[in-house]
């Protein structure tokens, strides 16, 4: 019985689990118990479960060395490991324990690497940033599954869990942001009131995506696409002997996508997938919702000016979803703003984030 009423008290709104009232208490032991199963009959379904590695399994070699110089394991200090149902998962912790708790969560390809001009602002500020790697990237295992939104969404609920988090102010950067606005929709009482999208898909029709992503989210060619064999190709293009190209962040974010796509059985799989099922599309109904809530959950919207990859139309659609939302844009910026306008994207979140919630 202890065993169910803390797990019904670890998925449920607080308001929700009051011992003192029967009927909840019920809902909440039912509610607990159907997890219970759920996470029973999933426990026997992973038993077949294929799981690819990450990073962290690379073996000695030039790639391996080049990984290391880019993003290695410490990259961000106090990382750490946790076992989650579909495999392992990379996270760390920045800034003093007692600030204000804020998560990170990163798009389609590229892992938390693209934080490195953000996340020690805010911890330099008193904020406690929880950053992770996304299923099928970075240091995290690839599970072979779908990767829909409520994997991605259960993930992070489970992560809070994990490191004892209640509730966390919300950054996603472009899928990241459709994963927020998923999870704000999924877990409700784990948002702590405010919710912030950076170049944000979750909008997007098939026909805004470039060629290539929307014949690669094609199950046809997804064998192909997927093969040990075109992993191999793309290693040999890869010249470890001269990099003078990839000295600054940007390139080397375009680095890290090759060396993923080119070494990582799971990593394209997981890109194509979201593409196809996942958090990039059909999110429409989850930013309307945060829009029925009015200001009980502050919203901010940031996008670059010259976005190539989601359009800033996508920002103004968000806006009119979201009618209280604030929208700020940053002049000139691209689509990874937060690498090439640190300082202005980190300004513009602090300004957002140290606003006292009335």
């Amino acid at each position: 019985m202890e065993a169910i009423s803390t797990l019904g008290r670890s998925f449920l709104p607080p308001k929700v689990v009051n011992v003192d009232s029967p009927l909840l208490l019920g809902a909440s032991l039912g509610l607990a118990s159907l997890l219970l199963f759920k996470l029973t009959a999933s426990r026997q379904s992973r038993a077949n479960l294929t799981v690819h590695n990450s990073l962290a399994k690379l073996p000695p070699g030039a790639i391996k060395s080049l990984v290391d110089d880019i993003y290695p394991e410490d990259y961000y200090p106090n990382g750490n490991y946790v076992a989650l149902p579909m495999g392992r998962v990379r996270y760390w912790l920045m800034g003093p324990e007692d600030g204000d708790k804020v998560v990170l969560i990163h798009g389609l390809s590229i892992p938390s690497f693209i934080f490195k001009g953000l996340a020690p602002v805010l911890a330099s500020h008193g904020f406690r940033v929880l950053l992770y790697d996304l299923y099928g990237r970075g240091y995290s295992d690839a599970p072979q599954t779908s990767y829909t939104a409520s994997l991605y969404t259960t993930q992070l609920a489970l992560l809070m869990q994990h490191i004892g988090w209640q509730k966390a102010y919300i950054v996603g950067l472009s899928m990241g942001g459709g994963i927020a606005a998923a999870f704000a929709a999924d877990f409700p009482w784990l948002v702590n009131g405010k919710i912030v999208f950076m170049a944000s898909v979750g909008l997007l029709k098939l026909s805004d995506l470039p060629w290539n992503f929307t014949i690669g989210a094609s199950a046809l060619l997804r064998p192909l696409l997927t093969s040990s064999f075109l992993r191999a190709y793309q290693r040999t293009k890869i010249d470890t002997r001269d990099l003078s190209w990839a000295e600054d962040e940007a390139a080397q974010a375009v680095l890290l996508q090759q060396l993923q796509s080119s070494t990582l059985p799971g990593y394209v799989n997981a890109v194509l997938d979201s593409l196809a099922i996942g958090p990039v599309l059909g999110q429409e109904a989850n930013f309307k919702a945060l829009g029925k809530k009015g200001a009980e959950t502050k919203v901010l919207v940031i996008w670059g000016t010259e976005d190539a990859v989601v359009p800033i139309k996508c920002g103004f659609q968000i806006k009119e979803l979201i009618p209280h939302a604030e929208m700020v844009t940053v002049e000139g910026a691209g689509h990874e703003l937060g690498v090439t306008h640190p300082q202005q994207v980190s300004r513009i979140l602090l300004k957002f984030l140290e606003t006292t919630t009335s």
